[in-house]
């Protein structure tokens, strides 16, 4: 079996590439983490990390921004996505809605992506207001349903079908991995890509490794 090629443009494809995406990650921060209860923090914790070391890996533009933090109410992103980015600088805000805060707006229109992956944290705040107005401005916005959470499921779960009929597509970690790889035999990602699976449970034999 072999592979289309050449495939598609990155640039204008439908489907997410690391060419015409960017991610947003909105507040992954100690309190906000503590105060989910629509999913496990570990496994939150360990979704968003994996999420980072994806775009990480494939060369994704990514906007990391926090609340409250310059005032001195909250702590900075986590240490465990701070780890893995270290020389992204986050956007502190006071504004609950990202897009209400000028520095996250010049920034996002800085990047010259139309298709933007947002995670955040609340589901029904600090993801779902940004993401409504990123669909008005004409962006085509995507989350990752279990790397965000809500302050309980009824409110994660609403929030998430308010996107949706906004036009906000639903995702998944494992299906944001493999829609940036497409093809095993794009070499110089497949590590990033593999460790993802492996790190979030798709794959469990070790020795598929080899």
């Amino acid at each position: 079996m072999s592979s289309i090629k050449p495939i598609r443009d990155p640039k204008t494809d439908h489907l997410i590439s690391p060419e015409n995406s960017a991610l947003i990650l909105i507040d992954y921060q100690p309190l906000q983490v503590n105060s989910v209860r629509s999913m496990d923090h570990v496994e939150l914790v360990k979704n968003i990390v994996t999420v980072s070391k994806l775009a990480k890996g494939f060369n994704i533009p990514i906007i990391l921004t926090t609340v409250n933090v310059e005032s001195g109410i909250n702590k900075p992103t986590i240490k465990h996505i701070k780890e893995i980015l270290p020389d992204i600088k986050e956007i502190d805000r006071t504004t609950v809605n990202s897009w209400e805060d000028k520095e996250f707006q010049d920034a996002v229109k800085a990047l010259g992506k139309k298709k933007l992956v947002i995670c955040a944290l609340w589901t029904e705040v600090c993801l779902c207001f940004p993401a409504l107005d990123l669909i008005k401005e004409g962006y085509e916005v995507y989350t990752l349903v279990d790397a965000v959470g809500g302050t309980s499921a009824i409110a994660h779960e609403t929030a998430l079908r308010r996107m949706e009929q906004a036009g906000v597509q639903l995702s998944s970690v494992t299906q944001y991995a493999c829609e940036l790889q497409r093809d095993w035999n794009r070499l110089n990602t497949k590590p990033v890509f593999f460790d993802a699976l492996m790190e979030n449970g798709s794959f469990f034999v070790e020795t598929l490794r080899w």
